[in-house]
């Protein structure tokens, strides 16, 4: 109960101006009631506006998020408190500190953005960074130029449980609306393969130290363009004084097609500056290396992750680039690019149990029955025309779903691969063919790939095909995965152009296929210090063997295509080796068709995959 206020009598007594109403009549006291009933039950004073004197912090202050509370404001009282309490909820933590001072929603139109204080802080952040950064110049449009129009995006930032963290409004320009060879020359964005940033980790975990993760607020405005480009002034925010006035671009904007290449310059010219050197094949990596020690740094558009055989390396470039760039630390890398990332002293782990949850509840597949395997093996999917369509964009938003599971989910590579052939017109088969590795997905929603620290660090391949396989085309599959010990870092699954004649010609064209791969992870590890020779390439087929080490013209392999013929070369230059392998060991086989319960699992197995 709170304790009771005394109330002290008005010195100017009760007939006071409150005495009178609007109209200046009197008010008759005289027919008051004489008794009034009063509950026996007290009850607490309800307050339509909160009393300033229980608000933490300043009232007048902005939104505060995660990244601005501060270790003497009340918030982060509030949150040292629960913390004291050894509370094992997450959600008393982010709920006192974000849900009432967040929007949960995601605006479509500008309109719905101004009516909410959130959205509008984040809008005057967004443009608050154009002005720190000089991006553009209000002017008078000049005669014969065209002005690009300007957009609002807005997105809820949510951290890897999924809870909101902060709004993000983004300023875009149109940029569909430029014409090449006019507004832009050429376009290039630093994106990284998702193989890279797998060897990247396999790297990590094999010589033993922790991977970090920086973000670049607003990285594209650092970027300094040489094309004159006008943009509209930012809906909702036109300057009074000067509405018809336009903007003319001094440095790169969200949505121009030379924004990315303007940003890859500004940073590649910068690390390079300080010693960094950028790889040889793939151009988002920088190196810096002495005798003993050497520093990896990944980009991926503004997006960096960097890890060090000397921990001092680390914070030196933390440092550095905070000096440079606006940048937000997140500390050791646990999410990144859909991939969560568990570090320990044993290894890595990479899964995407969260993103499986996600889909599972957007499909409306929580409550279905279990699978043990990802694909029936008795009952092939063919074209089905007789049975009954489905809503092909649900089916294409399922295929598109499961296709970005793969990125480390090798065991549904092949399901996922066949289910999407039928894209075009999609029959209940198919859609329960789909429905089928969405019940497998439920039985291991946590299977992941395990990079284990004691391991070796060599590269080796294995290849499979497997013989006219569709049946629509009677074309051949192609299997085929890469190592680093034990760390499965590479994987295909692929239906082949052409109609192979034999079981030779099918393993043939998969084992040229797996060399041009092996070859990329070849140079790719020459820039971390590895050079690879005779990387062996296992293959369970005697005559393609034979077929790549033979020089001797065959009259049966001379419709292969020259493509194809590259794999004798590389042999005989001793790139790689050509090794004979049991079918029952060739792990490849599991990207080639579908098998049942037992040897699925071994295959699974096999490859690395475990359930924490």
């Amino acid at each position: 109960m709170p304790e009771l206020k005394i109330f002290h009598k008005s010195k100017t007594g009760i007939f006071d101006e409150a005495s009178y109403d609007e109209d200046g009549m009197i008010t008759d006291f005289n027919i008051l009631p004489t008794e009034i009933e009063v509950s026996p039950t007290p009850t607490l004073r309800i307050h339509s506006i909160h009393p300033k004197s229980q608000i933490l912090g300043d009232p007048k202050s902005a939104v505060q998020t995660r990244s601005k509370v501060q270790n003497k404001s009340g918030a982060h009282a509030l949150l040292s408190h629960i913390q004291k309490q050894q509370r094992n909820n997450h959600k008393d933590q982010q709920h006192c500190l974000f849900a009432c001072f967040l929007s949960q929603e995601e605006p479509k139109k500008i309109a719905e953005a101004l009516q909410d204080d959130s959205w509008v802080q984040a809008m005057q952040e967004e443009l608050l960074q154009f002005k720190l950064q000089q991006v553009w110049v209000l002017v008078d449009l000049p005669h014969g130029m065209k002005v690009i129009g300007t957009k609002w995006v807005y997105r809820n930032k949510r951290d890897k449980r999924g809870v909101v963290v902060r709004n993000k409004a983004r300023l875009v320009a149109q940029g569909y609306t430029q014409e090449e060879g006019i507004d832009y020359d050429e376009v290039f964005a630093p994106v990284a393969r998702i193989e890279a940033i797998r060897l990247f980790l396999a790297f990590a975990s094999f010589m033993g130290f922790i991977v970090y993760q920086m973000d670049v607020k607003s990285a594209f405005l650092y970027g300094t363009i040489d094309e004159e480009v006008y943009v509209s002034q930012p809906p909702g925010f036109v300057d009074p004084d000067h509405p018809t006035k336009v903007y003319k671009v001094v440095k790169a904007l969200y949505g121009l097609h030379q924004a990315p290449r303007a940003w890859y310059a500004t940073l590649s010219t910068f690390l390079e500056k300080h010693g960094y050197k950028r790889g040889t094949i793939d151009k988002t990596l920088f190196i810096k290396r002495d005798k003993k020690d050497i520093m990896l740094v990944q980009v991926y558009v503004d997006d960096i992750i960097f890890g060090s055989t000397n921990k001092s390396w680390c914070d030196e470039f933390e440092a550095l680039m905070k000096s440079r760039f606006q940048m937000s630390s997140m500390g050791e890398l646990t999410f990144f690019l859909g991939l969560q990332v568990k570090q320990n002293k044993g290894g890595i782990f990479i899964s995407q149990d969260k993103y499986v949850a996600e889909i599972l509840k957007k499909f409306d597949l929580v409550n279905v029955k279990a699978a043990i395997t990802p694909m029936e093996t008795k009952v092939p999917l063919t074209k089905d025309e007789e049975a009954i369509d489905v809503d092909v964009h649900l089916y294409r938003s399922m295929i598109g779903s499961l296709m970005y599971l793969t990125a480390s989910r090798p065991d549904i590579m092949y399901a996922v691969c066949v289910c999407s052939r039928f894209q075009v017109t999609p029959k209940t088969s198919h859609l329960n063919a789909v429905k089928r590795i969405f019940k497998y997905l439920k039985v291991k929603p946590n299977l992941g790939l395990w990079y284990p620290r004691e391991s070796p660090f060599d590269l080796e391949a294995f290849s499979d095909s497997d013989y006219s396989g569709s049946n629509l085309d009677r074309k051949s599959t192609t299997g085929r995965c890469q190592f680093l010990g034990q760390r499965l870092i590479l994987w295909q699954c692929k239906k082949q152009t052409i109609v192979a004649t034999s079981t030779t010609e099918a393993e043939y064209v998969a084992a040229a296929n797996c060399c041009g791969q092996v070859l990329w992870v070849q140079n790719q590890l020459l820039d971390y210090g590895f050079n690879f020779m005779n990387t062996k390439i296992h293959i369970d087929n005697e005559s393609t063997i034979c077929i790549v080490k033979n020089p001797v013209y065959h009259s049966k392999t001379k419709h292969i295509e020259i493509r194809h013929q590259f794999i004798r070369d590389c042999y005989k230059k001793k790139l790689i080796s050509v090794e004979k392998i049991h079918t029952d060991l060739n792990v490849a086989d599991l990207l080639t068709k579908p098998f049942d319960g037992p040897r699925f699992h071994y295959l699974v197995v096999s490859i690395g995959m475990i359930n924490p």
